[in-house]
């Protein structure tokens, strides 16, 4: 699981989607259906939101956080909030886990990053128990995520040849994408939701700040215009994000959540 550099800087990535991913978090848990004492793991662990979420919502429950950034796992480790979280490189295409180890695993907006999710899911799957869950939730960058869809409306708007670096083509971000997937690998009683979030920005500044510092695909190609080229899309996104008197502005977020069951091996 090789992500691309646009995700290696682990305050940043808090500052542009972390934060998100922590109000998030608590939603994909309850739709996991956590139980005390289980055993989960996480793959694409990043500055530990879910695992934060473990912790906060059980007594005994264990997680264990996989990712192939070393600057996440040191920054998941230590910010932790208790030793039944622990972290470490890896790979989720190709785990060092024993089979049937976990009772539920999960995956937060990492499925569709993942180079080939099919060998991830496959992976997964072994690593968890018979009548185990795995659940996993990706943005809908096509509708429900409206910071990334006004971000790039404007965008290719403002320059046609971004339409192709536009997040609305990766791939599992659609209802039922999720869900075919985990059907196809065998996984049963398959549910999928809608997991809404909203995000509240203190100011303009707050919304766009985090774009400039490279974190995602929007980052990256922010980075990649010239500083005329920013400040055009910087005045378009202001001129589009009604502000109330305080400045501040509130985006929705959904999120398409799936889990399945492991069936009898």
């Amino acid at each position: 699981m090789v992500f691309p550099d646009m995700f290696t800087a682990s305050d940043a990535y808090e500052r542009f989607m972390g934060r998100w991913s922590r109000q998030i978090a608590p939603q994909l848990l309850t739709f996991t259906r956590l139980e005390d004492g289980d055993a989960v793991l996480d793959i694409g662990s990043g500055t530990g939101a879910m695992a934060d979420a473990v912790v906060a919502a059980s007594t005994s429950a264990t997680v264990v956080g996989i990712d192939p950034s070393r600057a996440f796992v040191d920054a998941a480790t230590a910010r932790r909030r208790s030793d039944r979280a622990t972290f470490e490189v890896g790979d989720g295409q190709e785990m060092r886990f024993a089979s049937d180890r976990f009772n539920r695993t999960v995956s937060l907006f990492v499925m569709n990053f993942i180079p080939d999710p099919r060998k991830a899911l496959d992976e997964m799957i072994r690593v968890t128990k018979h009548g185990g869950t795995i659940a996993a939730a990706v943005w809908d960058y096509g509708d429900g995520m409206e910071m990334l869809r006004d971000f790039w409306d404007e965008a290719v708007a403002h320059n046609p040849s971004a339409a192709a670096r536009d997040e609305r083509h990766m791939p599992l971000g659609a209802s039922g994408e999720l869900a075919t997937l985990w059907r196809a690998h065998g996984l049963i009683q398959v549910v999928e939701e809608p997991l809404v979030i909203e995000m509240a920005f203190s100011s303009f500044d707050d919304f766009w700040s985090p774009f400039r510092e490279g974190q995602g695909p929007a980052g990256a190609y922010v980075t990649s215009l010239s500083a005329d080229q920013r400040g055009q899309l910087e005045a378009r996104l202001r001129e589009r994000l009604s502000t109330d008197p305080s400045g501040a502005l509130r985006l929705r977020a959904r999120a398409w959540a799936v889990r399945g069951v492991v069936r009898k091996r």
